[in-house]
């Protein structure tokens, strides 16, 4: 007797092919490589919760759609290494400030990290994985960004560290201001540093993650006097060609008349 064909699922095999399949250990060593190239010592441990993060994202993108891209290697490139890449500034700009109060401050002081728009925690969660001192306050309007915040803190045991506000930047209230405020892929500078004047003082260090120089050229113009760019950084990411910039903003106590 014939036996009737059987019947394949064109959605499922559909869905299967749209979810590329990365192997796990050629994204560790992916990100161990591109940790030696940013000169980032991170410890076993901490590269492990990296991938796990990675991980979660890659789960809630398949129905929340968080980030467009959906490759694991190019997640891995330009979200973590990208976010990675401007630690080593961040972390010389807090330790300059610290010693510049306590010449015998040290980087086991623990520094405060206000990320404004950080989407699925870039560059902030990424930063409080590879940073263990730090303290981090994430902010993400969007809901379903925030509910992946929280239930990645959570996962990752990082809720001790990480508070994540769902709310607007404007709605934010914060225990003490911030040692340091970054944002990436955010707003017009003039816009970020407007919104974080109520929340930032004079001695908080403020970074802006941008692509283009022209970019950053054409929106300093629209800065307010009470703000002034001190430096722009070229970034190097492992594995991505595209220009990476990161300005460094800093604000005057000058009352403006």
């Amino acid at each position: 007797m014939n036996r009737p064909p059987e019947r394949v699922d064109v959605r499922a095999r559909r869905d299967h092919r749209s979810r590329p399949v990365a192997d796990r250990s050629n994204l560790a060593d992916l990100l161990e490589n591109g940790c030696k190239e940013l000169a980032l010592a991170l410890s076993p441990r901490e590269r492990e919760c990296l991938l796990t993060y990675l991980d979660l994202l890659q789960k809630w993108n398949r129905v929340y759609n968080l980030t467009a891209i959906r490759d694991p290697e190019q997640m891995l490139v330009q979200h973590l290494l990208d976010s990675l890449a401007v630690m080593p500034a961040l972390q010389s700009a807090e330790l300059n400030a610290r010693a510049s109060i306590d010449p015998h401050a040290s980087q086991s002081a623990t520094p405060t990290l206000l990320d404004v728009g950080s989407g699925a925690g870039l560059p902030g969660l990424v930063l409080a994985i590879a940073w263990p001192e730090l303290e981090a306050d994430l902010v993400e309007p969007v809901g379903k960004k925030a509910a992946f915040l929280r239930q990645s803190a959570a996962e990752l045991g990082l809720s001790g560290r990480v508070r994540v506000h769902g709310c607007r930047v404007e709605q934010v209230a914060l225990a003490r201001s911030p040692d340091l405020a970054i944002c990436r892929a955010f707003s017009s500078l003039a816009d970020f540093t407007s919104l974080l004047e109520p929340l930032a003082t004079t001695a908080t260090q403020v970074f802006a993650m941008k692509a283009q120089l022209d970019e950053i050229r054409a929106e300093q113009a629209a800065l307010s006097p009470r703000w002034q760019i001190t430096d722009i950084l070229p970034l190097t990411v492992p594995g991505l060609a595209a220009a990476r910039h990161l300005v460094r903003l800093t604000q005057s106590n000058q009352t403006l008349p």
